[in-house]
């Protein structure tokens, strides 16, 4: 019994994050548009569950003003 209640947590973690390849690809497909959108490049995409709600968290880097670092935007987009 204590072995399974050892992986619980495990198991309840591995079900959240699963995430079905086409939400991941359509991430990705969202994630370059709202890059070009802004003018900047795509640094990550990927599917979520926050809230009990599936999302899009889409990081886009900006360049940034007068040669500086590029700024980073996370947008979560819903699915």
């Amino acid at each position: 019994m204590k072995r399974i209640a050892s992986l619980l947590p495990c198991l309840i973690a591995a079900a959240l994050l699963a995430v079905p390849a086409p939400a991941a690809a359509n991430c990705y497909a969202v994630g370059q548009r709202i890059a070009a959108e802004r003018g900047g490049s795509l640094a990550a995409a990927q599917a979520e569950v926050r809230g009990g709600r599936q999302v899009c968290v889409i990081v886009v880097l900006v360049p940034g003003a007068d040669g500086k670092r590029p700024r980073r935007q996370e947008i979560m987009v819903p699915q």
